[in-house]
């Protein structure tokens, strides 16, 4: 595939053999620098329609390399990407499977996007919250964290604001450090634009069992 061999001829097997190591999957990874990856991303975007991209983005993501599964994602990231049903459905497929935070960065970066452009989504990632994978509860708070940063919310923006942030209650006490990272991160970018919620926010009571997580693949 045209696709694969360009990624392939960005590899650097010195710092693949890192991320490898720091991943701790059995995934075959490239070394790609980020500076390297995005401008090859957006040059296939920008070649392609919208149907287009998707069909890239599933053949990229099937391929179970990492950094063909973070360029799978930001095939997804255009603002004004109509159609996107098909896009959204793919980023609800692949979030069970997300294994990495850099991946997992890379799919909320797209699922905001997309909540973005058709909102009522929402409601799509409230099974996210009872997932035993903990970077799909992460999810949650990466992909709603745009509207903790609006200095500006219209009515709308508020609601999605405030249930990302009951969210944020019960994921507080998470007992996996990526997700209670992205808490902390949503609630520190919400402190700077909306001060008076952010001090009236309170998490959710501690549940007496932590849910058991599937391994931790990145430090907490």
């Amino acid at each position: 595939m045209q696709e694969i061999e360009q990624l392939r001829a960005l590899g650097d097997a010195d710092r693949a053999a890192k991320m490898a190591a720091r991943h701790k999957r059995d995934r075959e990874t490239l070394g790609i620098a980020p500076a390297q990856l995005e401008p090859l991303v957006a040059g296939w975007r920008a070649a392609l329609t919208p149907e287009e991209r998707v069909a890239l983005a599933r053949t990229l993501w099937e391929s179970d390399i990492h950094e063909a599964r973070i360029a799978a994602a930001k095939l997804l990231l255009q603002a004004r990407m109509r159609p996107d049903d098909d896009a959204w459905a793919a980023i609800l497929e692949w979030a069970p499977a997300v294994d990495a935070l850099d991946i997992a960065d890379a799919v909320a970066a797209a699922g905001q996007r997309r909540l973005a452009s058709d909102p009522a989504r929402l409601g799509d990632l409230e099974p996210f919250m009872e997932s035993r994978n903990p970077l799909q509860r992460r999810l949650l708070m990466t992909m709603t964290n745009h509207w903790a940063k609006m200095n500006h919310p219209k009515p709308a923006d508020i609601a999605i604001r405030d249930r990302a942030l009951e969210w944020a209650a019960h994921l507080h006490h998470d007992s996996n450090g990526a997700v209670r990272q992205a808490v902390a991160a949503l609630l520190s970018d919400l402190a700077r634009h909306d001060p008076e919620r952010a001090a009236a926010w309170k998490p959710a009571e501690k549940v007496a069992e932590d849910q058991p997580d599937q391994p931790d693949q990145d430090p907490e």
